[in-house]
């Protein structure tokens, strides 16, 4: 679709429904025609931007922003400000996300900037990016491999995204990477010589066990604290909320399975723990967005019957918490 490029961007907050749809829907004109792009779920989505649903309001406060051209959408992004962060880590900075635009370096401009005012008038100085409100939940930018279609809570944007960005001023502040198992039984074989090198050291005790699905609110606890321990001294780090966790857990529970979570633990306190679920992306990907069409649950019948046929699995996160590190237990619960 053609651009007027003479005419000025103009960007408004998103304040209606209307807008919030809009806002929602935009990412399928940006991705139309890429094969590797997952449509998300609209009713999740809505969910995500849900001021009175999401736990991250609870704590932290963020705001929607819409780029017009000509009476167009041709842009999106979110400011989020998150107290917490900056109390921890002794800054004064913000964040944006859900970044969608057309290859057009006025329109990703005037987004930053109305993200940028934003912020500035809650005093941060700073903004950093793309984070979806924080590192807990989607961040990062894809600036290779965009042939690979994104795995569940993965970033995937077009190639010009990081030029957009980068002209707007931006500068790299670290890499994050995603790693694929070439040859899984190769690597369990070298995991489990080291296991069982320290299995015959007395230093720890520990047993590992499956997580216990018929008790999912007290093992998300276990979880929580372990995370919250294991990873406070990592780049971006915000610990999560009770509030937080659960409302991830419970978004993750259709999908979890206990052959692919474990704990690890001496003597019942939790030391560590390891989390991975089939890729709900493999079933999601021509759904389109929808679990219903006229008003019959197709696409939901659809996502029903694929995710239990899904082989394809993404490995959320391992944590060992410190005093535990260097003897076997990361390497036993891989």
């Amino acid at each position: 679709m053609s651009e007027n490029l003479t005419q000025t961007v103009e960007v408004t907050p998103v304040v209606s429904r209307g807008d919030r749809d809009a806002f929602i829907k935009f990412p399928w004109r940006v991705y139309q025609g890429d094969p590797a792009w997952v449509p998300p779920l609209i009713i999740e989505r809505r969910q995500f931007i849900d001021r009175k649903r999401h736990p991250f309001y609870l704590h932290g406060d963020a705001a929607l922003f819409i780029a017009r051209r000509g009476g167009q959408i041709v842009g999106r992004i979110m400011a989020s400000d998150d107290p917490r962060y900056n109390e921890l880590h002794g800054a004064n900075v913000g964040c944006f996300g859900l970044f969608e635009s057309i290859d057009d370096d006025s329109v990703a401009a005037a987004l930053f900037d109305a993200a940028a005012g934003w912020l500035g008038a809650r005093g941060r100085d700073e903004m950093m990016g793309p984070i979806d409100y924080s590192t807990n939940y989607v961040c990062a930018l894809l600036v290779d491999g965009f042939e690979h279609p994104p795995t569940i809570l993965t970033s995937h944007n077009p190639p010009y995204y990081a030029r957009l960005i980068e002209n707007a001023g931006f500068e790299k502040a670290k890499d994050f990477y995603a790693w694929w198992f070439d040859d899984p039984k190769e690597a369990a074989k070298r995991l489990r010589r080291v296991v069982e090198r320290q299995e015959r050291k007395p230093t720890h005790k520990v047993t590992i066990r499956e997580g216990d699905l018929s008790k999912l609110p007290e093992e998300a606890e276990r979880m929580r604290i372990i995370y919250n321990e294991a990873w406070r001294n990592n780049w971006g780090f915000v610990p999560f909320t009770e509030k937080e966790f659960d409302e991830m857990a419970r978004e993750m529970k259709p999908i979890l399975r206990p052959e692919l979570g474990y704990l690890a633990e001496d003597d019942g306190k939790p030391v560590g723990f390891i989390l991975a679920v089939p890729d709900i992306n493999v079933a999601l990907k021509d759904l389109n967005g929808r679990l219903t069409r006229f008003g019959l649950p197709i696409g939901l019948a659809k996502l029903l019957y694929r995710k239990n046929r899904i082989k394809r699995v993404r490995l959320i996160t391992l944590g060992v918490i410190e005093g535990y590190r260097r003897h076997g237990v990361a390497e036993a619960l891989v």
